[in-house]
């Protein structure tokens, strides 16, 4: 009787322990069928920096590949002398221009002046005519003497006309002036431009993924200098197969992780899903089975310590909706 009991209590133990493992199997792989592993690489905002309209023999380059700068920091220095000459040549040009600008204003206010007293010299020779006009009419004095104060008036109002036109031509010489010192401060302003782009600036705090210059070499506009790479703003590059694609959702969490920093992980966030699929590119390797098509997706990396660099390995694990999940 003992030896059927314990028999029976053996067997009982042994179908709670494999119900347990069957249910606990069942949970792991309804788990494991919700979560996406992917794998890809990091990638970043890179800018290729260059010089910009000079064409000169680098003077200084105190930078290599790998290192880390801040914004503003001065990455490259060119040959500056000519454009150093430009600036001072357009600076003497420019107060020429202003010193011809004072003279033409001084004339046109000698101009107006010669003007007002024209005016008020043909109001006075026009009182004297009508007086001797008066005179002449009452017989008090001679026609000669009222000829003389006709032509009086008349060589007054020629003076005026003249002087009117001479004042006129004076505003356009202060026009004319005034357009020089222009054009020549904007001359100066682009000199002093162009001199600023013989120094090499980083446009924002990254680490420098290529020199492609040496020091002591000749570079032409546009030749490339240094490759910025942006390390606050990351991102990984993976890829989800068709059959995934439709139970991930823009700005669900992810769990990124790289060979480079093992125990480490980075949070992340699905930041762009590709609204058409493509062929699985040669490089790509999946976790998942791969299929013809799949679907390119970003995943926005915290990178705060600046530890993730581009081309970087990287893993990521997504949580997807349950199938059929709405």
């Amino acid at each position: 009787m003992n030896s059927k009991r314990v028999t029976f209590l053996t067997a009982a133990a042994v179908l709670a322990v494999c119900a347990a493992g069957l249910g606990y199997v069942w949970f792991w792989s309804q788990t494991e069928a919700n979560t996406l592993l992917l794998s890809g690489n990091i990638e970043a905002h890179e800018s290729v920096l260059s010089f910009k309209s000079v064409q000169s023999r680098i003077v200084e380059l105190p930078f290599d590949e790998g290192q880390w700068v801040r914004a503003g920091t001065v990455l490259a220095r060119v040959g500056d002398h000519d454009y150093q000459q430009q600036v001072r040549l357009d600076e003497a040009q420019l107060e020429m221009q202003q010193r011809q600008l004072a003279s033409a204003r001084h004339n046109r206010a000698a101009s107006r002046a010669s003007v007002a007293s024209d005016h008020a010299d043909v109001a006075e020779k026009t009182l004297d005519y009508r007086r001797y006009q008066t005179l002449w009419m009452n017989e008090a004095t001679s026609a000669q003497s009222r000829d003389l104060a006709a032509t009086a008036l008349k060589q007054s109002r020629a003076n005026y006309k003249r002087d009117l036109a001479l004042e006129a031509a004076a505003e356009r010489n202060v026009a004319v002036a005034a357009a020089n010192v222009k054009s020549a401060r904007a001359a100066l302003k682009l000199a002093k431009i162009i001199l600023g782009y013989t120094v090499l600036q980083a446009p924002f705090s990254g680490v420098l993924m290529v020199r492609n210059a040496e020091l002591g070499e000749v570079v032409q506009p546009g030749t490339p200098v240094f490759t910025l790479a942006d390390l606050d703003h990351v991102w990984m590059r993976g890829y989800v197969n068709e059959t995934d694609v439709g139970r991930v959702r823009l700005g669900e969490e992810a769990t990124v992780t790289t060979d480079s920093y093992p125990g480490h992980a980075y949070r992340g966030r699905i930041s762009f899903v590709a609204p058409d699929a493509e062929f699985t590119p040669k490089s790509v390797e999946t976790h998942a089975e791969r299929v013809t098509l799949v679907y390119r997706i970003r995943i926005d990396v915290y990178n705060p310590t600046h530890e993730l660099k581009p081309g970087m390995p990287a893993d990521a694990r997504l949580q997807l909706k349950p199938a059929g999940a709405s």
